[in-house]
């Protein structure tokens, strides 16, 4: 099945009240493990993290052409800009263009602007590219959007969107990337772990990551955060891993 929603919670258990573990976007897909009342657990495809959602008129699954490329790309009801709705896709969103008009591209009845999308199949080159667009994006545990981002998801959604496969939480990605480095050796791209977090090196010196304690993605120095993260929460780095 196909979430036809910008984004759907997906929860530890199969009420509003549970820990939200992660979202899935717009053109995201999953199979139904088992029907509960009004809920469903459910197992994503890209990256197999279960969890229970509402149960909703999804879609059948399609073959997405195009994402969202920017941090969030507006959405209207007919090819004008005067027609703009209050609903969003976020960046990596994927969906099926059926209709092309102007600068505006038609799907599943909604339009988009085609300078906020790109052909699904390509690749930036550095797979962290303009990753500096969620700068001042809202901490937020669970999260995966322009709307709130926790530090594990914004990893993953980089690498999503270079259909590169990425765990969901840290704990399975500093298992899954093998390459180890050392602190004096680091480099642009390397993720950069202590227990329960992860930031992604901007260069040898600066780092960017989902930070809880200032509740954003903030940008900042290796050295100054690895020896605050120490002072505020006694934790040290655990790994260091170059993506292959």
């Amino acid at each position: 099945m196909r979430i036809n929603s910008p984004i759907i919670n997906v929860h530890k258990k199969d009420n509003l009240k549970s820990e939200v573990v992660t979202q899935l976007l717009y053109g995201d897909t999953f199979s139904k493990i088992k029907k509960i009342n009004s809920w469903i657990k459910i197992k994503n495809r890209r990256d197999k993290y279960k969890g229970y959602i509402k149960n909703n008129n999804f879609l059948n699954k399609i073959s997405n052409s195009h994402k969202v490329s920017n941090l969030y790309a507006n959405l209207y009801s007919k090819p004008k800009n005067k027609y703009k709705i209050k609903k969003k896709l976020s960046f990596g969103s994927r969906i099926k263009i059926i209709e092309s008009e102007k600068s505006f591209c038609k799907f599943d009845n909604l339009w988009i602007k085609k300078k906020d999308i790109d052909d699904v199949n390509n690749r930036t080159k550095d797979l962290f590219k303009n990753i500096e667009k969620f700068i001042n994006v809202k901490y937020k545990w669970g999260g995966k959007s322009f709307s709130g981002i926790d530090c594990s998801a914004l990893v993953q959604l980089m690498l999503n969107y270079n259909n590169k496969f990425c765990p969901r939480d840290t704990k399975d990605q500093i298992k899954y990337f093998k390459k180890k480095v050392i602190l004096k050796n680091i480099k642009k791209n390397n993720l950069i772990f202590w227990r329960g977090h992860v930031a992604i090196a901007l260069s040898n010196k600066k780092l960017i990551h989902a930070y809880g304690p200032l509740k954003k993605v903030v940008v900042g120095s290796i050295k100054k955060t690895v020896d605050k993260i120490y002072q505020t929460a006694n934790l040290k780095i655990i790994a260091i891993r170059k993506i292959s």
